[in-house]
């Protein structure tokens, strides 16, 4: 059977993308808390001094040295849908890969797909089109899809092993925050609240068409980022929401991390669509791993603490610079087409026991 011949019979019967995955995007990842576990039971093995970056500090993407000049940048992304347009999965599942690779300096040099796919529920023009949708974005980003796996399994499930390099001084770690740092998000919050509205059916043409804009726009400042000698940490705010990002730079640094509530960018909408309980279930366990690291202002509303633990999918990259760098920053940021990156708030003191504050 071809292709076309697949969307002719089995267009009118096929099932909703989302409605065949329990969950969707980033906020499929493994509660916090439940990962930590799974971690610390990993047997240990002696560090080659070649490995740069590795489990240590929960870094997004593991870091091999080649040589005086080069790094190895190694990561793998792949989730259920966050939408049911199979060509927008595909983009948003491979800009959200290809982002841990920007998020350590690093710039993409290859790709390698990982598919598994309902083929019976599916048809083959559908799991095409998802295909398409990731390598049309590696391409935008200058890679190949080289190579992958596929598996016929229950959900639908897409993503990416995505490589890069780095010079090995301008790797960029979630480690390297200091004292007195602003910090800088470059994506407004609302991603998870979004897919959830959509689920349900309550978002509308426009705001579909910001959170693709959103989610689909390559965290591409980061290699410049890195290459700042003021710019001293950087992540990218993804399934555990922009608090447990933020909590691990604080982690990370041994400080304090404050954040100024008011001044972190929302999509435009995403407040009403969470009145309307739009929350992602995931939020909650995100808060319930990590909530007692976390000092919320007096009569903090619920609506809000959802969205600050909202799992972004595709998110943007969260900077941790000097003072002095910030206009820098926020002109890259603004001259590659991210409007609403902004500063919410800076790393304190060293501290026993990081926390996140919001003020």
């Amino acid at each position: 059977m071809t292709l076309e011949d697949a969307t002719t019979t089995g267009a009118a019967a096929e099932p909703r993308l989302m409605s065949l995955g329990h969950g969707g995007g980033c906020g499929c990842k493994i509660a916090p808390a439940v990962l930590s576990e799974l971690l610390a039971k990993m047997p240990g093995f002696p560090v080659p001094p070649e490995l740069l970056v590795g489990t240590a500090h929960s870094d997004d993407a593991a870091v091999w040295r080649l040589n005086e000049s080069q790094a190895l940048v190694a990561t793998t992304d792949f989730f259920l849908p966050v939408v049911d347009d199979p060509f927008d999965f595909g983009r948003i599942a491979a800009t959200n890969a290809l982002s841990d690779v920007y998020a350590m300096g690093g710039r993409p040099i290859l790709a390698l797909a990982i598919v598994g796919m309902p083929v019976g529920r599916l048809s083959l023009a559908t799991i095409a089109r998802i295909l398409e949708g990731g390598a049309s974005v590696c391409a935008a980003a200058g890679i190949p899809v080289a190579g992958g796996h596929s598996i016929d399994s229950a959900e639908p499930i897409y993503g990416l092993v995505a490589l890069g390099l780095v010079h090995p001084d301008r790797v960029r770690r979630n480690t390297g925050a200091r004292p007195g740092d602003a910090l800088v998000l470059g994506k407004p919050l609302g991603t998870g609240v979004m897919s959830g509205a959509l689920k349900k059916g309550l978002l509308g043409e426009a705001a579909y068409r910001l959170m693709l804009d959103t989610t689909t726009r390559l965290n591409t400042p980061g290699p410049d980022l890195a290459a700042m000698e003021a710019v001293h940490a950087l992540t990218d705010v993804t399934g555990f929401g922009l608090a447990g990002h933020a909590l691990e730079l604080a982690r990370g640094a041994g400080c304090g991390i404050m954040i100024d509530w008011a001044r972190v960018p929302v999509m435009a909408g995403v407040r009403e669509l969470l009145a309307q309980g739009c929350a992602t279930g995931a939020s909650g366990r995100n808060w319930a791993s990590y909530g007692t690291s976390v000092a919320l202002p007096e009569g903090f509303a619920e609506t809000e603490r959802a969205l600050l633990t909202d799992p972004q999918t595709s998110g943007g990259l969260l900077v941790s610079c000097a003072p002095a760098a910030v206009e820098e920053v926020l002109g890259l940021f603004a001259a590659q087409g991210f409007a609403h990156a902004t500063v919410i708030g800076e790393v304190g003191g060293p501290e026993p026991a990081p926390r996140l504050a919001l003020r």
